[in-house]
């Protein structure tokens, strides 16, 4: 027995080395075979292709099979952590809804407390964004409304969030709005909650300058900027944007107007505020009417 297996492990080894050759051999002509570059050689390699390819489909057919599983698995994953966060959001905004209810109704109270009239001819006149300057030393835009439109040179522009810039310069049929990123633009604004009084300086970045605050340590990053309404440019109460902190740890404010498409904007018609120009009028009148019987009594007083 052992001579049989000394026998059978010589011939497995010259057996196994002529196998490897022929494998070698084999493997080196289909490599010469698809390198040859000839019409004739071309015909036959198609020829192959064509009969090999097509019969080995029931091999890939698991292959194919598992990964269309697995991009299903991959898209159902997606969308169910898509789910989840729609779910988040709309949790939120049930809440922001009670809460915009609430203030709505409070709002209402209020204003029926207190009889407040609100100034009817703060309209607005809405414009097409024409063109930009394209210039990184002048930012602003052309509305397509003009004189024929009642526009006034200062009046307020807005987009759907916030405020955009004034007017400066006034066509027939267009109007230059100056936005407030322009180095030019200096507008003054209120931060609530805590009140304080500052000026929002263009400096052509996108995130302006907050500048002279009464009080910058009441102010804080994410407080809201609001129009103040002082010097009469600006009507008060239109929303600029919040208050951030740049890396050098100066205010500025990100406005909340969206000036990566600013497409319409909206032109605040502000008339201002009635001028009074004798304010000692506004205490009491100039003259007073005289008391009833108060010259009597002073003509009985002394006659006594």
């Amino acid at each position: 027995m052992a001579k049989d297996r000394t026998t059978n492990e010589d011939y497995a080894g010259p057996l196994k080395r002529l196998l490897v050759g022929i494998l070698l051999v084999c493997l080196f002509g289909l490599f010469l075979l698809w390198r040859i570059d000839s019409p004739r050689v071309e015909r036959f390699r198609a020829q192959v292709v064509d009969h090999v390819v097509p019969s080995f489909d029931w091999a890939m057919a698991p292959v194919t099979g598992a990964v269309n599983i697995l991009r299903d698995f991959q898209s159902y994953q997606r969308i169910y952590q898509q789910n989840q966060e729609l779910r988040r959001e709309l949790q939120q905004m049930k809440a922001w809804k009670e809460a915009a209810l609430q203030l709505e109704q409070e709002n209402a109270r209020l204003l029926d407390l207190n009889n407040v009239q609100l100034d009817p001819r703060l309209t607005y006149v809405t414009g097409v964004v024409m063109a930009d300057s394209g210039s990184p030393f002048r930012q602003s835009v052309l509305v397509n409304v003009g004189k024929r439109d009642g526009i006034i040179d200062g009046w307020a522009a807005m987009d759907g969030l916030g405020l955009v810039g004034r007017i400066s310069g006034v066509g027939d049929n267009t109007a230059r709005v100056i936005l407030l990123t322009d180095s030019s633009s200096r507008i003054p604004v209120t931060v609530q909650p805590s009140g304080q009084r500052a000026l929002v300086s263009g400096d052509n970045t996108a995130s302006p300058r907050l500048e002279f605050v009464e009080d910058a340590d009441r102010v804080k990053p994410g407080d809201r900027v609001m129009s103040s309404g002082d010097g009469g440019v600006f009507p008060p109460g239109l929303l600029v944007g919040q208050v951030t902190e740049d890396p050098d740890g100066r205010l500025r404010v990100r406005l909340s107007a969206d000036y990566e498409r600013l497409e319409y904007l909206r032109v605040l018609r502000n008339y201002g505020n009635e001028t009074i120009e004798e304010t000692g009028e506004l205490v009491a009148p100039s003259s007073l009417p005289p008391e009833p019987g108060g010259a009597d009594v002073a003509t009985g007083a002394g006659n006594g």
